[in-house]
């Protein structure tokens, strides 16, 4: 089991050239901290009955030493999807286009149950799909809406496995290298190994670490 505790471009900065084949990660982007201040994301929220904050948010200011590692870590000629948010899309598109990656489109995450807030309550999320150099889809009929129903397992923003498994599909074949710097609730790994991938993560969050261990002990 490949998993780091340590910032992810500290950890980034370890890795070699072109040695990782997919990126598929979920920063705790800035905007984060807004939901979680004014409570619209409940499981995020601050409160005197939970002392327990699960990650540290990754401001902005830093995405640009972050894409940098990936896009050297990164090997020629693959993919890198990075969810977010529709406030952070626009953030970190010219930033990742400024250190080298083409931008091909957001893919969106129907996640089929509504969620809070309060204009238009939000039912997906985007997953912005990025390469370095040139890479053919295994699958050319797959949609750019991508259905599959959020999940509640203790962790804050936790993705589906299947909807992990949809993309490690279409951009890796067996054997190959999936990093997620920002691993939260271990979707992407347990993704990865389901698939016959390789996979390394990293996280700071020692809530990370505890619930993602267990995880994999009660599976």
């Amino acid at each position: 089991m490949l998993t780091f505790k340590n910032d992810a471009v500290e950890w980034l900065s370890t890795l070699a050239d072109g040695s990782v084949d997919l990126f598929i990660t979920d920063p705790p982007y800035e905007s984060l901290e807004k939901h979680r201040k004014i409570g619209t994301t409940t499981r995020l929220k601050v409160s005197k009955s939970s002392s327990n904050q699960w990650f540290d948010i990754f401001p902005n200011d830093r995405f640009e030493a972050l894409l940098k590692e990936i896009y050297r870590v990164l090997r020629k000629n693959s993919h890198f999807y990075l969810f977010c948010d529709q406030e952070t899309m626009f953030a970190i598109k010219p930033i990742a286009e400024k250190v080298g990656f083409k931008f091909w489109k957001p893919i969106i995450w129907d996640k089929v149950t509504i969620g809070m807030g309060y204009h238009y309550r939000a039912r997906h999320e985007y997953i912005l799909f990025f390469e370095k150099g040139k890479r053919k889809l295994n699958d050319l009929g797959m949609p750019d809406i991508l259905v599959s129903k959020r999940v509640y397992n203790g962790y804050p923003t936790e993705k589906p496995v299947p909807l992990i498994e949809m993309l490690i599909s279409q951009s890796s074949k067996e054997g190959e290298l999936v990093v997620d710097p920002f691993f939260g609730s271990g979707a992407t790994l347990i993704a990865a190994k389901n698939l016959g991938r390789d996979y390394m993560g990293c996280d700071l969050s020692d809530s990370a670490h505890e619930h993602f261990h267990k995880r994999v002990s009660e599976s």
